[in-house]
């Protein structure tokens, strides 16, 4: 299974392109509308997500309903091209009007503008925007629906918001209810400091970052390799939330925690009863040798602060070579709800990746008896 994607912030439309999908996986297209709306949705957001109303269209690969077994293709169109026209245009358009040579400290504008020769960082800050990810959702919830044809679900919440801290442990059954808040948090003392706080840094001209968790429930055992480095799960879901902007750094399990606790506290210890082999704590995060073990998996994500700031930070302009202070774009306070629908999406679609690498199977059928035949 493979994912490509293309299209700029502020272009015509966000495309993507889904190759090696089984035949006869039923496409649940409200679905995929809903996630949209997630990745939109939380508390901090900026005008952006006031334009756009983000809904997918099938392009191919797709009929009444369930795929063919050839490519999908797929489009997310940007209803602020209307605005943008006459500076985004493909076959001519007015390149002074929105330059950007101010290039603004975190975002890609800069290292972007030497690498790729350009002059103007609006050639490079449209497709590293953000706004890509919305094809990553359409792509992660159409994974989902094929890891839950074998009893696979994902969800995720977030766990902190600029320091402000939930530290309770969730049952993976609690987690969906995090979608109902205003910041996908779940204890709602926690989220209510956190909203003040992002009310204070909007209008001090700041942002703030956050982590999220992430969490594959009902995965069997055996699904990555300890064979080969490139195979290995952890080292190919890390990956996928990596490459999500804006994440700085994930964790598995216990993660960095491992370090302040001696081995015999980090651990899972194995156990049987009954015939049926377990552990009592899972502080590998449901991954032992690069495989996964049965467990739920358990990942998080850390975003930084988003580096678009009202206030302005101090640059220079590339056009004088003067220090400046960079201009802002529309931007959010924070945007950690979306990063959320986002981080679970990457994960669904690259764990749907190692799952049809197993199993084949040109159908979903011949598919989910092949998984069906797994040892748990």
């Amino acid at each position: 299974m493979k994912l490509s994607t293309a299209g700029e912030s502020h272009g015509k439309a966000l495309i993507g392109i889904i190759e090696d999908l089984p035949s006869n996986l039923k496409i649940d297209i409200e679905e995929i509308n809903k996630y949209l709306a997630l990745r939109q949705s939380g508390y901090g957001r900026g005008g952006r997500q006031k334009i756009e109303r983000d809904r997918v269209e099938i392009i191919s690969g797709v009929r009444n309903g369930l795929t063919l077994g050839s490519p999908v293709a797929f489009a997310v169109v940007n209803a602020d091209y209307a605005n943008w026209r006459q500076y985004m245009a493909p076959e001519g358009c007015d390149l002074s009007g929105r330059t950007l040579t101010k290039v603004r400290p975190g975002h890609a504008d800069l290292t972007g503008m030497k690498k790729y020769d350009h002059t103007d960082a609006r050639n490079v800050l449209e497709r590293a925007s953000a706004r890509e990810t919305a094809v990553r959702v359409v792509a992660g919830t159409v994974a989902r629906q094929y890891l839950r044809a074998f009893g696979v679900e994902i969800s995720g919440y977030v766990r902190k918001v600029c320091g402000i801290a939930d530290d309770k442990e969730y049952d993976f059954c609690q987690l969906e209810r995090a979608k109902e808040q205003p910041l996908f948090m779940l204890d709602k003392s926690v989220q209510d400091r956190a909203v003040k706080l992002i009310d204070k840094l909007k209008s001090d001209g700041d942002t703030a970052g956050g982590i999220m968790e992430i969490r594959v429930h009902g995965l069997k055992s055996g699904f990555g390799s300890c064979m080969r480095y490139g195979a290995k799960l952890d080292a190919l879901l890390c990956s996928a939330l990596m490459s999500v902007q804006a994440v700085k750094g994930v964790e598995v399990g216990l993660g960095f925690g491992c370090a302040e606790y001696e081995g015999s506290r980090v651990h899972d210890e194995i156990f049987i009863k009954d015939g049926k082999i377990y552990r009592n704590t899972n502080n590998a995060g449901g991954i032992e040798g690069g495989m996964s073990n049965g467990e739920d998996i358990i990942l998080r994500a850390v975003m930084k602060p988003i580096p678009t700031l009202m206030k302005g930070l101090r640059t220079v302009d590339t056009a004088t070579g003067l220090p400046f202070v960079a201009a802002p774009e529309r931007s959010d306070v924070t945007a950690i709800c979306a990063a959320e629908i986002i981080a679970e999406s990457v994960t669904a679609f690259a764990l749907a990746e190692v799952v049809a690498d197993r199993l084949g199977g040109d159908t979903m059928r011949q598919a989910v008896e092949r998984y069906s035949l797994l040892k748990d």
